[in-house]
């Protein structure tokens, strides 16, 4: 059964989906499209994503995770559904036999979230359910070998959280896990030009000027962009030019979160683990990690060499569905509990 095994990355930005054997096979953003009064889903992940911002009164476009957990559970329970329909049938797996399917989790989620992520799996479809923590499985689908006796560092920087966790022998000896992702950097830069050009943007403005000029240094080589918005003192469209230091200053207090809970990290890390990393690096994953010189903040504060791992968005969905082949050590190591229908 091997070939009905599923990983998915349930993230607050994203939900990827990795099927055993085929790699990711779906990536979508993790937002419905509802009709208010009948509940009829109307579009689910890129569709549902274009309505942003653009329905009429009897639309409401909803994303169903904040901060890397449920926050709507009907409306999670209809995403998953929809995904995993989307994939059995694709694939072929078969309606009488539904797949395994292994969902990551932000560390330190409590078990009452932990619960609400295996229900809404289980009506998804699923035939077994197994929950991870993410920086496990991110560090999984970077390529450590996280069953020897070493320390490994990973910084998972997603849509809601960043989750930091120092790995040895299939389990977390260290981790923590803050409230700081994508969608804060995304609402501290509207924000700061709110605040600072009485201009009003929208979230998929901000996450422009995030990928196209963003930055974690503010005396890195200037770079500028326009971005339209509506003026809040005349009321009308208009367009500024913004530049990336502005954008660095937008995303200080976000940046600094980040760096002074690597350190927090490192600092109860157990000195035989602690060397490990000094020599080996630490690595980052996850869409954050694309946050040109964040890295060398990080290195900057712990003095410690840090990489970002191959394709780091899609890190966390292939270590979910590598896991489930390393179920048993995975368990012995705490990564998770086994948890059946």
């Amino acid at each position: 059964m091997a070939g009905a095994d599923i990983g998915i990355d349930l993230g607050t930005a994203n939900v990827l989906v990795y099927v055993d054997g085929k790699g990711i096979v779906l990536q979508e953003p993790s937002v419905l499209a509802i009709e208010k009064n009948t509940k009829t889903v109307l579009a689910v992940g890129h569709e549902a994503r274009k309505m942003i911002g653009r329905t009429p009164a009897n639309i409401v476009v909803i994303r169903p995770l904040k901060d890397g957990v449920i926050s709507d559970y009907e409306a999670t329970e209809k995403m998953l559904k929809y995904f995993t329909e989307r994939i059995v049938e694709k694939k072929g797996f078969g309606r009488l036999v539904m797949p395994r399917i292994m969902v990551c989790v932000p560390t330190g989620v409590t078990e009452v979230e932990k619960r609400a992520v295996e229900e809404a799996t289980r009506e998804a479809g699923a035939r077994e359910v197994y929950i991870i923590e993410e920086p496990i499985a991110a560090a999984i689908g970077a390529g450590m070998d996280i069953t020897l006796p070493n320390g490994n560092m990973v910084i998972d920087i997603g849509g809601g959280t960043t989750d930091i966790a120092v790995i040895s022998l299939g389990g977390a000896v260290v981790s923590d896990s803050i409230k700081v992702g994508g969608d804060k950097f995304d609402s501290a830069i509207a924000d700061y030009i709110k605040k600072k050009h009485n201009l009003l943007i929208g979230e998929r403005s901000a996450e422009k000027l995030k990928i196209e000029i963003g930055t974690a240094i503010k005396d890195d080589e200037e770079q500028f962009m326009n971005i339209s918005g509506r003026n809040m003192i005349k009321g009308l469209p208009e367009t500024i030019k913004i530049s990336s230091r502005e954008i660095a200053e937008a995303l200080e207090d976000c940046i600094k979160q980040i760096v002074v809970t690597a350190r927090t990290v490192l600092e109860k890390t157990p000195p035989e683990l602690a060397a490990d990393i000094s020599t080996s690096g630490i690595v980052m994953t996850g869409g954050g990690a694309l946050l040109k010189n964040l890295g060398k903040r990080i290195e900057e504060a712990t003095g410690i060499n840090v990489v970002v791992a191959d394709d780091p968005l899609s890190c966390v969905a292939k270590g979910t569905g590598s896991s489930l082949s390393s179920l048993d050590l995975l368990e012995k190591g705490g990564a998770f509990k086994r948890k059946k229908k």
